[in-house]
C-alpha cells in the first residue's frame, strides 16, 4: 500500500571509497535530492537500508515513512561494510533482479549504482516521478529505466516481498 507522503526521504551513507567524479550518490547530494551521512550512526532509525545480502526483498508494502538509505561504497568492499551496519533499528531489504545501465557495470545484474538503487526502489514503491527525477541527473539514467521497464512495472504491482521474488524467479529462470 502506498504511503500518503508525496516523496520518499532518501539517505546516503557515504563510505568515501569511490571516485568523486563517478560517485552518483554525491551528485544527487549536490542537487539536494538526498541527505548525505559520513557517520553510520546518523542513519535515521526505522529507515529501509538497501542491503544486497538482506533476506527480504523490497516491496510496495514496506514502511517508508523514515525513508530509504543506501550505502555508497565500492562493490569490492560490500562484504566488509554491510556487517558493520547491522542495527536493530533499520529495515533491511534487498532489491530484486535488475540490470545496471551505469558506464562502470553496464549490463551486469545487481551491480547498481546508488542512484540506480534509489530509482529502482522508488519505482517499485510507486514513486515514479521521484525516480525519474533521480535518473534525469545522469546521461545514462533513462537507459536504466528502459533496460528494466518491464521488470520495474511488474515489481511495482506485487503485493509483498514473496511476490517480488516470484516475479524475479520467473524472469531469470
Amino acid at each position: 500500500m502506498k504511503s500518503n507522503i508525496s516523496s520518499v526521504k532518501l539517505h546516503l551513507y557515504h563510505a568515501n571509497q569511490c571516485s568523486p567524479k563517478k560517485c552518483t550518490g554525491k551528485k544527487l547530494a549536490r542537487f539536494n535530492l538526498l541527505n548525505l551521512f559520513k557517520d553510520s550512526a546518523k542513519i535515521p532509525k526505522g529507515s529501509i537500508l538497501l542491503d544486497p545480502t538482506a533476506k527480504q526483498a523490497l516491496s510496495p508494502i514496506d514502511n517508508i515513512n523514515r525513508g530509504i538509505t543506501v550505502l555508497d561504497c565500492s562493490w569490492e568492499h560490500v562484504d566488509e561494510l554491510f556487517p558493520k551496519l547491522i542495527k536493530k533499528n533499520l529495515q533491511y531489504r534487498a532489491l530484486p533482479f535488475l540490470i545496471a545501465a551505469n558506464p562502470v557495470n553496464f549490463g551486469r545484474a545487481f551491480m547498481l549504482t546508488s542512484s540506480e538503487a534509489f530509482a529502482a526502489s522508488l519505482f517499485i514503491l510507486g514513486y515514479d516521478k521521484q525516480a525519474l527525477q533521480i535518473l534525469s541527473k545522469f546521461k545514462w539514467g533513462m537507459t536504466f529505466f528502459e533496460l528494466n521497464k518491464e521488470l520495474l512495472n511488474q515489481y511495482s504491482k506485487a503485493n509483498n516481498s514473496y511476490e517480488i521474488i516470484e516475479i524475479q524467479s520467473e524472469y531469470i529462470s
